[in-house]
């Protein structure tokens, strides 16, 4: 659908979601909205549900396996990705992530690439690695951003190219970054006042499981002990891949459910237990999410840091079509209560 004035021209395209969406533009621009940020989903590039729609920049990040009960293959899910960048005036994207040239392949739009590698438009150099921050310099600038991990560095990155290209200064991005205290999900230490850290993070795919898990070895002083599932309803093949990276970066695994949704919680265990490489003695599987993490709590030594991985910002834990109540902050502290 597009509005031009009063009047909504139909499309051979026109989709329910199309619609909506440039409904709320409209209520979002006569309240006196001028900027929009959105995460566009390949599913929404593929349905046609962001139809109509043109952005001033598009950021890529990187490219891992998820939705491939959608898209079927990692080619036919990157190339979904890449519709984005014919809606846009510039794209700001990840010159180090594999995927970078089927996803600048066929667009028309101007490019600027970012790395912690290379030297390309944005670069990030001097990079130093902190408990809980990271900081390095963009084009002689110093930024500093208090959530730890390689990947935030990235992050920072695709932020700081799409800011410099609407026409936003070095100093200013430099001291928001400095002004932000970390996300709600990502990375997030829960306070425990205990010897041990606990921290919640929203990695649910593979490589995301594997640069959290990267970031924790990186500062923790004993074990890390993790505790995941996966999701029901989804991609399968993605669970044991996921196992393997716990076995490959953890001490200590406990496998549980994450949102099972119409699936038996006990047979998405067993596909991810297919891929654990470990020991029996260094992972414990625990269906009741709120039992394993009370398990991995009762283990932890002094220096430990215990990974709650697959939930983040969610409250809730999905199981046949109902959302029930499950915030892993308040379980953890009623565990300590």
């Amino acid at each position: 659908q597009n509005l031009i004035g009063d009047e909504v021209v139909e499309t051979e395209r026109t989709t329910p979601e199309s619609f909506e969406l440039h409904a709320l533009f409209r209520r979002m621009a006569d309240a006196g909205c001028t900027y929009v940020l959105m995460e566009v989903s390949s599913h929404s590039l593929v349905l046609d549900r962001v139809y109509g729609l043109h952005f001033a920049a598009g950021i890529f990040t990187n490219l891992t396996q998820d939705h491939l009960d959608f898209h079927h293959t990692m080619e036919e899910y990157a190339k979904a990705k890449a519709r984005l960048f014919s809606l846009c005036d510039v794209g700001i994207i990840n010159f180090d992530d594999k995927w970078k040239d089927v996803i600048s392949a066929d667009t028309n739009c101007k490019i600027a690439w970012y790395s912690a590698k290379e030297p390309v438009d944005f670069v990030a150099e001097n990079i130093q690695m902190y408990d809980d921050r990271v900081e390095f310099e963009v084009l002689g600038e110093k930024i500093k951003l208090h959530i730890p991990g390689q990947f935030s560095v990235y992050n920072a990155l695709a932020v700081i190219g799409c800011a410099l290209k609407l026409g936003i200064s070095l100093s200013v991005i430099s001291s928001a970054l400095g002004s932000i205290r970390g996300v709600k999900g990502r990375a997030e230490v829960v306070p425990t006042n205990t010897p041990y850290t606990v921290m919640i993070d929203y990695a649910h795919t593979p490589d995301a499981l594997e640069n959290i898990l990267k970031t924790v070895q990186g500062f923790a002083k004993g074990r890390v002990i993790l505790v995941f599932g996966c999701g029901g309803d989804r991609d399968r093949t993605k669970r044991p891949k996921m196992a393997q990276m716990a076995s490959k970066y953890a001490d200590f695994v406990v496998v549980t459910s994450d949102n099972p949704r119409t699936e038996d919680p006990n047979a998405i265990i067993a596909d991810i237990v297919e891929g654990i490489r470990l020991p029996h003695e260094r992972y414990h599987v625990e269906a009741d999410r709120k039992c394993a993490i009370g398990y991995a709590m009762s283990i932890a030594d002094d220096g430990d840091v215990i990974l709650l991985a697959g939930k983040g910002h969610e409250t809730y834990q999905e199981i046949n079509h109902v959302k029930h109540h499950m915030d892993e902050r308040e379980i953890v502290a009623d565990l300590l209560r």
